[in-house]
């Protein structure tokens, strides 16, 4: 009898890196949860911390610091590491050093025998998600970005602030890339079933004067909000990606904007871009296309170039 065990590693024991690993356990999500970073000590001392948190929680996940070597058997390799933004930088400033890390990472990975899902978080995520794409020559529905998961989130958030709902109960995508030009079809958010649109029509006394542009803005500025009072952001993320990690461990089927490879769908091909997909074991089951306005449509077209662009300038690293 063979009993099946799931194992996800995790390339980064920073603050996004460790914190998923303490969502990962504390929800009893996997068997085995492995760190891997250059600093060994370091992720030696984020595993003896977190295996000291194991007798007050539900289930006895075992934590192990490794190598890249240790991963050829793990179900999931989640990617953190890469180079944080300096203050008056954007995600895209760090595009080429975090290139270099990400190549860095995935070869001696492949090297190991790993034929599982990659789950990259590092920014800037869309272009390094199509590096890994590169460099790992797996299928791609085995390559994943975090894309516009955490964003959407942030969207729901504000959106629930204004109606004062449950966000559980917010219906709507920010989509295209994690960065500056993300877009939002707000022709199809819903909360509770009802076009947000309606809402705002029939409730001017509590939602008010409403600028859908301004509360875009808001949805790509609240990363560096954090970023600008805690120096950086790490538990919203990290939650994100557990959510990911369960869709596709526990087979949900589960709808969740990501960052995944476009051949034709909205209308674009050879790029990795937030949209909604369905993720169950064999990762990125397939891909919703939504339908949106022509307005829509063309915003979201105006931030696949911006993925494009950059995405060109670092593919010299998958040659």
């Amino acid at each position: 009898m063979r009993i099946q065990k799931s194992k996800v590693a995790i390339i980064g024991s920073g603050l996004v890196g460790s914190s998923t690993a303490f969502s990962l356990i504390t929800q009893g999500v996997c068997d085995e949860v492995l760190m891997v970073d250059l600093n060994h000590e370091k992720a030696l001392g984020e595993v003896r911390d977190l295996k000291n948190s194991i007798k007050y929680l539900d289930r006895n996940v075992k934590v192990t610091a490794g190598a890249y070597q240790d991963c050829g058997d793990a179900d999931i390799v989640v990617i953190t590491a890469g180079a944080p933004p300096k203050p008056g930088q954007t995600r895209l400033d760090t595009l080429d050093i975090s290139a270099k890390i990400a190549k860095s990472i995935v070869d001696p990975i492949m090297a190991s025998g790993f034929d599982g899902i990659f789950l990259v978080v590092s920014n800037p995520v869309d272009m390094l998600a199509y590096l890994v794409y590169k460099l790992s020559g797996l299928p791609k529905n085995q390559v994943i970005g975090s894309g516009t998961s955490i964003d959407s989130a942030r969207l729901q958030n504000f959106l629930a602030d204004l109606v004062d709902v449950d966000p559980r109960s917010v219906y709507g995508y920010a989509l295209g890339e994690h960065g500056d030009s993300l877009m939002v079809p707000w022709s199809t958010v819903t909360i509770a079933g009802k076009s947000f649109k309606d809402v705002i029509t029939d409730n001017p006394e509590l939602v008010g004067d409403i600028d859908l542009d301004d509360l875009v803005l808001k949805t790509t500025r609240e990363g560096w909000e954090i970023f600008n009072r805690k120096g950086t952001t790490y538990y919203g993320i990290a939650s994100a990606a557990v959510g990911i990690i369960k869709a596709i461990l526990f087979n949900e089927n589960s709808i969740i904007p990501v960052s995944t490879l476009l051949e034709g769908e909205y209308g674009e091909q050879d790029l990795f871009a937030g949209v909604p997909a369905i993720l169950n074991r064999t990762g990125v089951a397939d891909i919703l296309e939504i339908h949106m306005t022509p307005s829509e449509q063309e915003k979201f077209r105006a931030s696949a170039v911006v993925i494009r662009e950059n995405t060109e300038k670092i593919k010299k690293y998958a040659e």
